[in-house]
């Protein structure tokens, strides 16, 4: 399989915004937030069916604005064919299943497997899968990732999974090329920060 192309998706883009179990208007509406403060990307979950309506409510605000939006927590090859039917434009996962990273690739998505070891993170790279969504960081945490950098200096690292504008400033300066953030935005004060963080942050 080919390598996923999220040196495209993510550009520049150091914060990825997880809007998880949200009603279909409050979705769009903190998707739309978080694009104004220039968060660019945005990953709605579809652990389950009832979420794809978010789904694609928020590709539909992303293509007016040109903003990409995916499908995060995709468990198996029909939740792929549902993103996919959403309009999603790539796909993550808390693990790594290859049947499910394979399918995303023959939909033309690019995969976001979640690793947590250097074994996994091994077999991601053997399979083609050079970004790598690093979960839970915030138990991995900073040094984990200055580690991996050494033995596997070509894999590009999402760290998620207890992040918040607090704590993220470590991982970004530890390497990682985006943060993302979800549970956090609860609170309504954490776009404003997580914006600002993405503008100090080399």
């Amino acid at each position: 399989m080919t390598t996923p192309d999220f040196d495209h998706i993510f550009g520049g883009a150091r914060v990825m915004a997880i809007l998880r179990g949200l009603p279909v208007a409050e979705t769009v509406r903190l998707a739309e937030r978080a694009w104004d403060l220039g968060i660019d990307v945005v990953e709605v979950p579809v652990a389950t069916a009832d979420a794809v309506p978010a789904l694609r409510a928020a590709v539909a605000a992303g293509a007016e604005r040109d903003r990409i939006v995916g499908a995060g927590t995709v468990l198996d090859v029909d939740q792929v064919a549902a993103a996919a039917g959403a309009g999603a434009r790539f796909t993550v996962a808390p693990g790594l299943d290859l049947a499910v990273a394979d399918a995303a690739a023959a939909r033309g998505l690019p995969h976001l497997p979640g690793v947590a070891t250097p074994t996994e993170a091994q077999q991601a790279l053997r399979h083609g899968l050079t970004w790598l969504k690093a979960f839970p960081a915030i138990s991995l945490g900073p040094a984990w990732f200055k580690a991996m950098a050494g033995p596997l200096p070509q894999l590009r690292f999402v760290a998620t999974g207890g992040l918040d504008a607090s704590n993220a400033g470590p991982f970004l300066h530890a390497g990682v090329r985006v943060v993302a953030v979800g549970s956090a935005l609860a609170d309504t004060t954490q776009l404003d920060a997580l914006a600002k963080l993405t503008r100090t942050t080399p």
